[in-house]
């Protein structure tokens, strides 16, 4: 069991993200000792770098919230789980399409500036 200091570093994300999840409902399997701190286990951390890649990627804190709870109702709502991941890696998939047309746009003026370049003398 890992303290939440020691998840921060692990995850790279501070404390207070962390505790931040886990009062929006993202993290409802946290162990608690007697004093009421949070003890983490490698399944935590696992859906925290879960919850950290969705967020990365443009997921809502209430998309994600809506995947917990799914995933509280058990195994009959796997393929609604699923139909959110996969909208979302469509999502992901454009914006990567859409990033990598920009890319190139940039590229092309990048190439103009060299190649127009004024030397003064």
């Amino acid at each position: 069991m890992y303290s939440i200091k020691t998840v921060s570093e692990m995850v790279g994300l501070s404390s207070h993200t962390i505790r931040y999840y886990d009062k929006c409902g993202l993290m409802p399997y946290i162990a608690r000792n007697k004093n009421g701190i949070r003890s983490f286990s490698q399944d935590d951390i696992f859906w925290i770098e879960i919850i950290k890649c969705l967020k990365n990627t443009g997921m809502t804190i209430e998309d994600i919230k809506s995947i917990v709870d799914l995933s509280l109702k058990g195994d009959q709502t796997k393929e609604e789980r699923l139909a959110i991941l996969l909208e979302h890696r469509k999502k992901i998939l454009e914006q990567i399409e859409e990033l990598n047309n920009n890319l190139k746009k940039l590229d092309l003026k990048i190439a103009w500036y060299e190649n127009n370049s004024i030397s003064c003398k």
